[in-house]
């Protein structure tokens, strides 16, 4: 995997400090299949070369666009000045009630203990709760990044440009 050029995206995606390879590979074919952009947040907890990783993005990792950065803040930093989304299960406004634009950046902690507190504490008016039944903790990460970037896909109108399913061959 290498890091390709970006062309025009609907949304950036950012894993900070993502820990299981079959989570990386399965956001990075979501990415593939929608045309955003996938950012990942040093430290890797794996080999980017990794198989599992490889396996769960199966053939789609050459249509992947992916930057590394060593920071959250390089990442940031690297991105053009758009709206930023901080995915965390500790939110008081969901993603129902935020207002996507194309562009966006969405950021995703790690599997095992999310974003740190200093980056939630930053800007708490940019955290996103995705609703879920009371008394659990999280979402799959993967799972996690495909309902947001639908959510925003759909609120924004970008998905127009992709093929529906049942138009495929």
């Amino acid at each position: 995997m290498k890091n390709l050029p970006f062309p025009k995206t609907p949304f950036e995606i950012v894993l900070h400090r993502p820990e299981i390879p079959p989570n990386t590979g399965s956001v990075a074919r979501l990415c593939a299949c929608t045309g955003s952009r996938l950012h990942l947040v040093a430290p890797i907890g794996f080999s980017i070369d990794d198989t599992s990783l490889k396996r769960a993005g199966l053939d789609y990792w050459e249509h992947v666009y992916v930057a590394t950065h060593g920071s959250l803040s390089d990442a940031l930093t690297s991105l053009p000045d758009r709206g930023v989304h901080v995915f965390t299960g500790k939110a008081e406004k969901t993603l129902w009630e935020v207002r996507f634009r194309p562009g966006d950046i969405l950021v995703f902690g790690s599997e095992s203990v999310g974003l740190p507190k200093e980056v939630l504490d930053a800007c708490p008016e940019r955290n996103v709760a995705i609703p879920m039944r009371e008394g659990r903790r999280s979402l799959n990460l993967s799972s996690a990044v495909s309902v947001a970037l639908y959510e925003a896909l759909r609120q924004t109108n970008t998905w127009k440009g992709m093929a529906r399913a049942d138009m495929l061959p």
